[in-house]
């Protein structure tokens, strides 16, 4: 009879974290596994052996717990795996012999749980931000992988990222934004190499991680009034369109952060919400037109402000984006009816709410936080896909001087 338990071992140091590890019992002889798994004793829930995941004091912290704690689920059944395969060669085996076979079979370091840990190790040294970037990219990550078992950091290969690729285009994602999770990615997965975590396999090798050029998908002020005012007959349209100008309103909120925006983070006239995408928390002044969105749908059965999300029982993931698709369809028919050049997306919005917002003389440094990009030079990079026709006026001038010359130039001497 072999028997596996899971323990406990606070550190010496008061408020430092304890390790955990496992207890092998075979003929009354005891091996133990150890993790490397770190927690706090208030963390470990000593009667029922396991993780108090509620315990952790933060979102971060809950986080590296609960996959923390799926982890030791993965490694008991590996253990058990191990003891399987022993009992079926009918040989006698100890307790050694099954702490053996385990790191045999046991690989390197799961990528996302070392990525949940390293979160916390950057929170503990002040780097707030960078975990923040991190945090988004690995959820990103972790919902591609669709509830599946951690990958270990050796499966981390070309095809695995050329699949998650493909995955982020397909829901709509725009070709910097899934570079901009690439390169988070990329940069965890850098730091366990240079932890000797695994080896350097290069994995992001076949996919984009640079920074394309914005293409132009503003539109003028006088086209969002012609979308606002249009009669629509069908209410997918109408509802499409209303999800748009409440993009447009609140400073080109992106969709994913719009349809997870709760009514509580609506408090005393202040829109409150953190990027999706960067993590970044920006405040909005609650404006007549958005309640006047708002107050179109009904939501009392939602813990949601806009009706995107209908269930909560049912993934919202795939509920944000089935919706995505449906409404960006409707938008390109919408766009197709008052001739527009470029598809109409959510995404239109935004880029439009910054164009505008240049015209109008607002300073890099406004529009830049109004957005909620990282630095300047984004929205540099983002504002100088918006318009060129300041470029295209400077190169005429150029090509009149040049032409003006031509003309007026003393004919060459024989």
């Amino acid at each position: 009879m072999t028997s596996i338990t899971v323990k406990f071992r606070p550190s010496s140091i008061i408020q430092k974290e304890g390790t955990l590890h496992y207890q092998i019992i075979h003929h009354r002889k005891v091996r133990k596994l150890r993790t490397g798994y770190k927690l706090f004793p208030s963390e470990w829930n000593s009667t029922l052996q396991r993780i108090n995941v509620s315990a952790g004091k933060n979102e971060e912290r809950r986080l590296y717990l609960a996959a923390l704690k799926k982890h030791i689920d993965v490694d008991l059944f590996k253990i058990k795996e191990c003891i399987s395969r022993l009992k079926q060669e009918n040989k006698p085996y100890t307790a050694d012999r099954v702490v053996g076979l385990y790191f045999t079979h046991q690989a390197s370091c799961p990528f996302l749980l070392y990525g949940k840990k390293l979160l916390v190790e950057l929170k503990k040294i002040g780097k707030v931000r960078t975990a923040d970037t991190y945090r988004n990219a690995l959820g990103s990550f972790e919902h591609f992988l669709n509830n599946r078992a951690d990958i270990l950091l050796e499966e981390l290969d070309s095809n695995l990222m050329i699949s998650y690729e493909s995955w982020l285009k397909g829901t709509g994602i725009c070709p910097n934004t899934s570079s901009y999770y690439m390169r988070n990615l990329r940069a965890i997965y850098n730091r366990a190499v240079e932890q000797g975590l695994v080896a350097q396999q290069n994995p992001f090798k076949h996919v984009y991680t640079g920074i394309d050029k914005t293409k132009k998908r503003a539109v003028s002020l006088d086209v969002i009034r012609e979308i606002r005012d249009l009669n629509l007959a069908k209410k997918s349209q109408t509802f499409a369109r209303d999800i748009f100008l409440f993009s447009f309103y609140t400073r080109g909120m992106s969709f994913v952060d719009m349809a997870f925006l709760k009514k509580k983070d609506l408090q005393n006239g202040i829109l409150t919400y953190r990027r999706n995408k960067t993590g970044q928390q920006l405040f909005i002044k609650w404006e007549k037109p958005m309640q006047e969105l708002i107050d179109k749908y009904d939501t009392s059965d939602t813990p949601y402000l806009l009706p995107i999300i209908r269930n909560s029982s049912v993934d919202e993931w795939h509920q944000y984006q089935n919706a995505a698709h449906r409404i960006n369809r409707n938008l390109k028919q919408i766009g197709k009816q008052i001739g527009l050049s470029i598809p109409l997306t959510t995404y239109v919005a935004r880029h439009a709410w910054a164009s505008i917002a240049q015209s109008k003389n607002v300073s890099l440094s406004v529009i830049s936080e109004a957005l909620g990009h990282d630095s300047e030079q984004t929205t540099r990079i983002y504002l100088a896909s918006l318009d060129t026709s300041v470029v295209d006026k400077a190169n005429s001038l150029i090509l009149k001087s040049i032409y003006c010359l031509l003309y007026t130039s003393p004919s060459p001497r024989d």
